[in-house]
């Protein structure tokens, strides 16, 4: 990610300038992700239980909704 300073900006400006670009193209979750290896098997693992917490989610706001 790059960012060139304007003609009369400030160093502080052009810092948030980069922080809004970098937040914008999501690459610190990636860095986060990407710092350890992780197996393909605990990939599976903490995919499996995101979409179980997903369906109950899910199932509880079904439940909710038909209660009403």
């Amino acid at each position: 990610m790059t960012v060139k300073l304007n003609p009369g900006e400030s160093q502080e400006s052009l810092l948030r300038r980069f922080r809004k670009e970098v937040m914008k193209a999501r690459i610190l979750p990636e860095v986060r992700r990407k710092r350890w290896y992780t197996p393909p098997s605990e990939l599976r693992r903490l995919q499996k239980q995101k979409a179980i917490r997903k369906a109950r989610q899910a199932q509880r706001r079904r439940a909710r909704q038909g209660g009403l």
